[in-house]
């Protein structure tokens, strides 16, 4: 493989020396861009987009011909999991991702495909495959997944849900029920992160997108050790170098001490929890990242700058702080403002690892 050019990121995720704070964003490839949303009209679809390994890459790529950014991020869907188990997923115009079979019993829990990842995702493997050859050691390719917890509420909800009703019902009347498919999921989030790094991602995240929607005891239980479980079970060391691993639950700031204690790299913080704090009470067991809202990006580049400033000094001094968004950028974002943030970041975060710069 290509020698990184940039590891800026894979240091920054594991608290080593940095002459700047790298910056990436979640979503970075997506609506807010207008040759994102060309390469999509080609495909037809989301789906076939997702599908489609020259056309991920090309897609993936697409920011970072804008932007200076510290790394690519896989362009795919969190749902790829359900849909390789059978439960044959579609996008309804207006109303998000659907599935035509939902889990809501034991007997849809045993005839759950158990996806052999290699195969039924090899549209995924030949994205990375992709990606990391034209990248050309640009930038490292972060890979991800959803969590167990976060992909059983689509699973069992059928889709987008705002109530969560029909899983915390589960949650509460069947645990035993609920546990088995976490289970499974966490294999089979392993098995694919593991093939994604093999297939040449150099970091994963794992995105508990709605963990946060637990109480204190049910989020230990049923997404945070599955996330553990599969943190345990994911190969480490790949190319010659450590392959960091991020966790990021939305709303997750009250169990950071817990999170911090999976074995994890790295925690992505929403804008809900104050940085400073959140590096005060993990200390230097974790990287840090995030954690502007992303609706600042609508406010003029001047306060967007002034925001950036206030995080980077809310963190301080030092390496392990990954400049990003609290959670994905918004499709009406303008582009630009996008690139006064990224710039931002460029400019005011060498002054926080002023003595490596010196060094």
């Amino acid at each position: 493989m290509t020698a990184l050019k940039n590891d800026r990121l894979l240091r920054a995720l594991l608290r080593e020396p940095v002459d700047r704070t790298p910056v990436w964003m979640m979503r970075q490839a997506g609506r807010y861009l207008p040759e994102y949303r060309e390469s999509r009209s080609r495909a037809g679809d989301f789906l076939s987009l997702c599908k489609n390994p020259e056309l991920a890459c090309e897609v993936t790529l697409q920011p970072l011909e804008r932007y200076p950014l510290d790394a690519a991020i896989l362009f795919s869907d969190i749902l790829t999991i359900p849909d390789a188990m059978g439960l044959g997923l579609y996008f309804e115009t207006g109303e998000g991702p659907r599935f035509r079979h939902p889990v809501r019993t034991a007997e849809d829990v045993d005839r759950l495909e158990i996806a052999d990842v290699e195969q039924s995702l090899d549209y995924v493997m030949g994205a990375v495959r992709t990606i990391r050859k034209a990248l050309d050691g640009r930038v490292p390719l972060i890979g991800f997944s959803g969590s167990p917890w976060t992909l059983a509420t689509y699973m069992v909800e059928g889709g987008s849900t705002r109530d969560f009703r029909i899983i915390k019902a589960m949650l509460y009347d069947q645990p035993a029920l609920l546990h088995e498919l976490l289970a499974r999921l966490a294999d089979t989030v392993t098995a694919y992160l593991n093939a994604q790094i093999r297939h040449g991602a150099q970091a994963v995240q794992i995105f508990d997108t709605w963990g946060g929607v637990l109480e204190s005891g049910a989020y230990r239980e049923f997404s945070l050790q599955y996330m553990q479980r599969i943190v345990s079970g994911l190969i480490r060391e790949h190319e010659g170098r450590r392959v960091p691993v991020i966790l990021f639950t939305k709303n997750g700031g009250q169990w950071l001490e817990s999170i911090a204690e999976t074995g994890a790299d790295a925690l992505g913080l929403d804008w809900t929890t104050d940085i400073g704090d959140a590096r005060r009470r993990v200390g230097e067991r974790v990287a840090l990242q995030g954690n502007m809202d992303p609706c600042v990006l609508y406010a003029s580049p001047k306060r967007i700058r002034e925001e950036v400033s206030r995080i980077l000094t809310a963190f301080g001094s030092g390496s392990g702080h990954v400049f990003n968004l609290g959670h994905g950028i918004h499709q009406f974002v303008d582009p630009a403002h996008a690139g006064a943030f990224i710039d931002a970041v460029h400019e005011l975060s060498p002054a926080w690892h002023s003595r490596v710069a010196e060094g």
